[in-house]
């Protein structure tokens, strides 16, 4: 056994950083409560005292929307550990293992409860189901990080992943609790707001099950910060960025959602579409 004498300070704030994030997710969505019916609240139904009614804990919605933006600062913080200690030259094995940790709880259980809170209908007609596919989720995140943490060596610069990574699985589920928050506000003029929020609970779960098939999964996921932010690019590269980050902004409620879910399908369906329709062989990532 060899014992630890010396831990890098700064890098491990930021991996627990992510755990905190993580754990108030999950204190957040137990708020939530179990639904007693099919019909979903909207805003204008739940009565409250708050000044801001939109800040009011017993606002189911609301909290969906908490929860779905502390497990985006979850992803922040797991980005920036791993670059704070390779530019610190700090990395171990120990830091390695504890993100590994950390990410279980903020991209695999909190997410898993997220979708049991957020699907009120179907929770209702399927208890049982919805729970299964909820720990599910969790264990493929488990699976995943277990085996992300044993095949990736000490060179961390990578272009790709192996199978989707575990944050955005977690986003691709975290982007649907911002967008119900939307659909769900008192103020939400768009036409069909309710219908759409119906069909979205019932298709949900089976897209959870397909994220955690992904997960684990050797499909070949590129490294989203490593191929749009380092190195040098194009002048039109960084307008596209600039401009696909005013889009998020304007109408982030929408294109989240929409987002996450191109990156989660995009990969597959272009993976499958070179190796069995253009008869191309691909070569998988390590990591």
């Amino acid at each position: 056994m060899t014992r630890i004498r010396t831990v890098a300070v700064l890098p491990t704030m930021f991996t627990l950083a992510n755990l905190v994030c993580g754990f108030f997710a999950i204190v957040v969505a137990s708020r939530i409560d179990a639904p007693v019916s099919v019909e979903v609240q909207s805003a204008a139904e739940i009565h409250t005292s708050r000044a801001v009614p939109q800040l009011d804990r017993d606002d189911p919605a609301h909290n969906m929307m908490v929860c779905g933006w502390l497990i985006f600062l979850a992803m922040v913080f797991d980005a920036l550990d791993g670059h704070v200690a390779r530019l610190a030259k700090t990395s171990s094995d120990f830091g390695a293992q504890l993100d590994s940790l950390c990410d279980v709880v903020s991209f695999g259980v909190a997410p898993a409860i997220l979708l049991v809170k957020m699907c009120p209908t179907f929770s209702f007609l399927h208890r049982e189901a919805i729970w299964i596919i909820a720990a599910s989720f969790a264990a493929c995140a488990a699976l995943r990080l277990a085996r992300f943490s044993i095949e990736t060596g000490e060179n961390e610069n990578h272009m790709h992943f192996s199978g989707l990574p575990s944050p955005a699985a977690a986003a691709s589920i975290a982007g649907f609790a911002i967008l119900f928050y939307t659909l769900r506000k008192e103020n939400n003029q768009m036409p069909y707001a309710a219908d759409l929020d119906s069909w979205i609970q019932n298709i949900l779960p089976a897209y959870a099950v397909l994220i955690g098939v992904l997960m684990v999964s050797r499909i070949p996921y590129p490294h989203i910060v490593n191929q749009t932010l380092r190195g040098q690019h194009s002048f039109g590269h960084v307008v596209t960025l600039v401009f696909a980050f005013v889009a998020v902004m304007v109408i982030q409620g929408y294109s989240v959602a929409v987002l996450c879910c191109a990156f989660v399908v995009g990969p597959p369906v272009r993976y499958f579409w070179l190796r069995f329709v253009r008869r191309e062989v691909q070569q998988e990532p390590l990591f």
